[in-house]
């Protein structure tokens, strides 16, 4: 019998992998041959300079293929000197392994991998384990699990179900999964005047009050109440600009932009031409020319609660005896893309201290992580 896979030694040792987003830094090398060594068959598919990892045991083409999906590149660590651990060093102490990526999300990455290893060892299943990795998923993921995916379409690969590794639980460990994400998108206007004197305002063309006037309009405007899985869509005014250091000066340009978060209520394009028809009401009555580009980072979505989503709540029921809640709150991840792929459940660790200096992760909910995992391909191919 094989010797089980310790999940936290495995974090520690990709912790101390420096793959800052886009660097690779020997992550997807490492998880590489682990599971080489533990029968899978490895594929790496880099793209534009990114590094992914596929990896499946199992037949290719099987009728049932449970998947998993992460990512091993870190954001930035900020200033060295705020934090109080090495960032790379995967120090333990105080019942918490701590460092750069131990909660977002090489513990998580760990867990399923060793689960993954340790489950195909002991009960080998009728059908497919595929573990999707990816280096990209901190920075524009336009090159990491989308590459992916692009490359199974292209190779016959098929996830039946999949579940996206990354924290999910607010407080405690098996407080929620996420059956669902909303969309994110932001919108940057630029308004076009004419410069002048500040004495002499009727010689110029303000853009000021047609930013401000189309800032109110978009900020005021009430979305929606809800739906039935989702809090309300939100607009956030994020930045409002003329860099114009003169008080005497009216300025030629000035710009600004929104980001959106939106629920089923909606989609990019319905939220897109909104807000064109609120800049050309804006335009008309000032006499500003405004340009507008946006950028839809991805659509909300829901996977309806059911067999997916009953069987990682029973398993983290089982293990750490919580019912977690089915949630879509929080900022966007990979399950974006792979909802167009299977259907995908996200569950993982608290995510507390993720993006954070001293970032830190309990060393319980590491090996506890790995049990819910362990048992979801139990019950799974069961």
């Amino acid at each position: 019998m094989t010797t089980p896979i310790d999940p936290v030694d495995l974090t520690a040792r990709l912790v101390r992998c420096n793959s800052v987003t886009p660097a690779e830094g020997g992550a997807l090398v490492l998880l590489e041959q682990l599971l080489t060594e533990n029968g899978f068959d490895c594929t790496r598919v880099d793209r534009g300079g990114i590094a992914n990892l596929f990896a499946r045991w199992g037949r290719k083409g099987a009728n049932r293929s449970f998947g998993f999906n992460g990512h091993t590149d870190v954001v930035p660590i900020g200033n060295p000197g705020d934090w109080t651990v090495d960032p790379f060093g995967a120090e333990i102490k105080d019942g918490f392994l701590w460092g750069r990526g131990s909660t977002d999300m090489k513990s998580g990455v760990a867990a399923f991998v060793a689960a993954a290893c340790d489950f195909v060892a002991e009960t080998p299943p009728d059908g497919a384990v595929i573990l999707a990795i990816t280096g990209d998923e901190e920075a524009d993921a336009l090159d990491g699990t989308t590459a992916l995916l692009d490359w199974m379409a292209a190779n016959n690969e098929q996830m039946t179900d999949c579940l996206v590794g990354e924290p999910t639980s607010p407080n405690h460990m098996g407080e929620a999964m996420k059956i669902g994400r909303r969309g994110s998108m932001t919108a940057w206007f630029t308004f076009h005047g004419q410069q002048g004197h500040s004495a002499y305002p009727h010689r110029a063309k303000n853009p000021l009050p047609a930013m401000a006037r189309l800032m109110d309009r978009l900020a005021s405007h009430t979305l929606d109440d809800s739906t039935d899985h989702f809090d309300p869509s939100s607009l956030a005014i994020v930045t409002m600009d003329t860099g114009n250091p003169a008080t005497n000066v009216i300025p030629a340009t000035c710009r600004a932009a929104v980001n959106i978060r939106f629920n089923d209520d909606h989609t990019g394009a319905a939220l897109t031409d909104w807000m064109q028809s609120e800049l050309d009401a804006v335009a008309a009555d000032t006499g500003i020319r405004i340009e507008m580009k946006i950028k839809i980072s991805g659509e909300s979505f829901l996977t309806p609660p059911g067999t997916l989503s009953d069987l990682i709540g029973k398993a983290v029921k089982a293990e750490t005896g919580k019912t977690p809640e089915l949630s879509t709150s929080g900022g966007t991840s990979d399950a974006r893309f792979v909802k167009d792929h299977c259907p995908v459940v996200e569950f993982g660790l608290v995510g507390k201290t993720m993006h954070m200096v001293d970032e830190k992760v309990p060393v319980a909910d590491i090996i506890a992580l790995k049990s819910i995992y362990a048992r979801i391909l139990r019950d799974y191919f069961a």
